[in-house]
């Protein structure tokens, strides 16, 4: 597929996106960073972009008439950058259906948890609160709903029965930094196929192992 256009959609500190951009820099993802979307003109993202020469524009909802005007502009910016596939890196905003239709089945986003459960914000929260004993996170295709497209990739650890929204948080973080790269590297290849709401991937070797928390004794 050649040299793929990425354009990437972020809210605020933008490690996610710096994963990517390190990802390229290190000749492990074979893209091209197109531009930062952002609707945060603090976001923190805004200077990793300056830092690594990509153009960034600054789109506020409330400077569009409509929610749909705005993802529609949106949509066309990114179109007239050559992007072909949108990253969501820490896009604090449920993407409207006109950028959805621009870009049918080339949306991914990250979500600090083990889809399908714990959708929406604070992933990381509801996982404590209700006690599980893994949590992780999901690289998943966008669609209309909330968190509910098909999943690519996911990375799972264990919570423990001390951990705080920060720690669990900051341990996820780390997987979510290595899966999302993946995930863009196995698209760029053409190694990913939508049947329904499953991701078929070629070419990949599934990992026997296991998790358990706690730990079995013998």
């Amino acid at each position: 597929m050649g040299h793929l256009g990425i354009g990437v959609l972020a809210s605020g500190r933008g490690s996610n996106f710096q994963s990517i951009i390190d990802a390229v820099e290190r000749g492990y993802l074979r893209v091209t960073l197109r531009v930062l979307v952002t609707d945060n003109p603090e976001a923190f993202a805004i200077e990793r972009a300056k830092n690594h020469g990509i153009e960034h524009l600054v789109m506020r909802p409330k400077e569009f008439a409509s929610r749909e005007e705005y993802f529609e502009r949106i949509a066309a910016e990114l179109k007239r950058r050559g992007v072909y596939l949108v990253v969501l890196a820490g896009f604090m905003r449920i993407v409207g259906k006109p950028l959805i239709d621009a870009f049918p089945g080339r949306i991914m986003n990250i979500h600090p948890a083990l889809l399908p459960s714990f959708p929406g914000l604070h992933g990381q929260r509801q996982a404590l609160d209700y006690g599980v004993k893994i949590s992780g996170c999901t690289v998943h295709f966008v669609d209309e709903g909330m968190d509910t497209g098909p999943v690519i990739i996911q990375a799972a650890v264990p919570v423990s029965p001390d951990d705080t929204e920060e720690t669990l948080s900051e341990r996820i973080l780390k997987l979510e930094h290595r899966i999302f790269p993946e995930a863009i590297r196995l698209y760029a290849e053409g190694r990913l196929r939508v049947e329904g709401k499953a991701v078929k991937i070629f070419g990949y070797e599934l990992d026997k192992g296991h998790i358990v928390n706690p730990l079995l004794r013998h």
